[in-house]
């Protein structure tokens, strides 16, 4: 880490040719002359950027067992990924380096982040909850995909299980209800110093500890309980919620992980900022938001890139995937070394009236405004109000509420008021009700979400909620669930 810190640039450059001198023989090394690149401005002008659809007639190639398509080792595994929420799921390649040198290697990094930092931690004198995907490996045609976080439990060393809880029996459970319980059962009168997981599922599981053991903190039952590792969605909304149940003494660490790599790990205590990791395997381009949208978009290399804008990133990997579209966007909170924060999605925002309102602004804004309202949320989507004949647009949220506020007119009235803090351009086209009308706000009745991720089989894991969209296909999907 020391090494890519000190010279990042050269540890970038000399994994993309690492890369390209492995793929030359691949079908895509062949198609793209991989030998005949010599420079940056080579592979930028022959390797297209490429999205899923794109690529995905080689991976259902690669998956029924055909090789040497984009990586020159076999591809045994691929991700199935749970970062959307229709039909048509992703399959992303999971080759034998990038499980060992990206993902177990981002693992193990964690830990080593940790222990150097608090020197007193007693980590190992007991076991890690985990809380993973909740769908088995299926084979298929020699090949197997499922959650990322299966695919990981599945194939992590002896000594990575006798640590954990539950067992892998357990941890592979594809239906999630019946799993909760048995991971309850198992894991109460275990010796707990540490949780992993998703933020949204791993709330679900220890509100229901709790309500097992009629207790109001964790640490009533997991006494040496010090840390909780969490990535997959945004802190923000929940944090307040686990500094209520987690013990005091507990410290919150970042992981920026997807079934495409381990892309960053918080590497200081109580920091909201990310060091991304620069020797996984990965090579890191990036596009400007701003431009995102535009016919050609311009790319930026890591030595390009500035402070507090957001950029969309391109990856290039040791599983072979060739300047892929994540679907993440990120700002830069430093440069020496390089540190980011996660600030949404390419296509979960809203700029239907020129607001560009990202999924960070409304996850601040929330959180700002249950702490004025002495409120919590469960979870919530967003979606814009379209403009019609002479009426004027807005924004509508649909909020379900753990403990909701005394007036949901006040609450909605802060939460604008904190959007327009946050957000320049949305302040702008809410000044005098010009473009935008005050946001209108639906209360979700008890478990609306849960029952929408259920009606798609989607219960557990890293499975989300899409936070925001600039259409309404979501949120008629929940307004219509909500009457039910």
């Amino acid at each position: 880490m020391e090494l890519f810190i000190k010279y990042p640039n050269e540890v970038q450059e000399e994994l993309l040719f690492n890369l390209l001198k492995r793929a030359r023989n691949t079908e895509l090394g062949k198609l793209y002359d991989f030998k005949g690149i010599n420079n940056y401005k080579d592979f930028t002008e022959r390797v297209p950027i490429v999205n899923y659809e794109v690529i995905e007639p080689l991976i259902t190639r690669s998956r029924k067992g055909e090789r040497n398509i984009f990586w020159p080792t076999d591809i045994k595994w691929f991700a199935k990924s749970s970062g959307t929420t229709n039909a048509n799921s992703k399959f992303i390649p999971v080759s034998a380096e990038s499980l060992e040198d990206c993902h177990y290697a981002g693992s193990k990094d964690l830990l080593c982040v940790y222990l150097n930092n608090n020197e007193n931690a007693q980590l190992f004198t007991g076991k890690a909850l985990r809380l993973g995907g909740s769908k088995e490996l299926y084979e298929e045609n020699g090949t197997f995909f499922g959650d990322l976080s299966a695919i990981l439990i599945d194939n992590m060393p002896f000594w990575a299980e006798i640590s954990s809880t539950p067992s892998n029996n357990i941890s592979l459970m594809s239906d999630w209800e019946t799993k909760m319980s048995a991971i309850v059962n198992e894991t109460l009168h275990e010796n707990v110093t540490s949780l992993a997981g998703v933020p949204s599922w791993m709330l679900v599981l220890l509100n229901e500890i709790l309500n097992t053991q009629n207790a109001t903190n964790l640490g009533e039952i997991w006494q040496n309980l010090e840390v909780y590792f969490h990535g997959g969605v945004s802190f923000t909304p929940y944090k307040d919620q686990y500094q209520h149940i987690l013990p005091k003494s507990c410290k919150y660490y970042e992981i920026y992980n997807a079934s495409e790599g381990f892309f960053a790990i918080q590497d200081i205590n109580h920091s909201d900022e990310l060091l991304l990791m620069l020797d996984y395997g990965i090579f890191y381009e990036f596009i400007d938001m701003e431009t995102y949208h535009v016919g050609t978009p311009k790319v930026y290399r890591l030595d390009q890139v500035e402070l507090h804008k957001n950029y969309a990133i391109i990856i290039t990997t040791n599983a072979g995937l060739w300047r892929y579209k994540v679907g993440d966007t990120v700002r830069f909170t430093s440069l020496k070394p390089f540190r980011i924060k996660v600030s949404g999605r390419t296509k979960h925002f809203i700029n239907v009236f020129g607001e560009e309102l990202m999924i960070e602004n409304a996850e601040q804004a929330i959180r700002s405004t249950c702490a004025i309202t002495k409120s919590d949320i469960i979870d919530f989507s967003v979606a814009p109000i379209f403009m019609e004949e002479r009426k004027k647009g807005a924004h509508e949220w649909i909020i379900e509420f753990k403990r909701k506020p005394k007036n949901l007119n006040e609450f909605s009235s802060i939460l604008d008021l904190e959007l327009q803090k946050l957000n320049s351009d949305y302040q702008a086209k809410r000044a005098h009700n010009i473009t935008l009308n005050p946001l209108q706000l639906v209360e979700a009745r008890s478990n609306l979400f849960y029952d929408w991720l259920k009606s798609k089989g989607k219960l557990g894991g890293q499975h989300k909620i899409p936070r925001l969209s600039n259409t309404r296909s979501y949120i008629e999907e929940l307004l219509l669930l909500n009457k039910n």
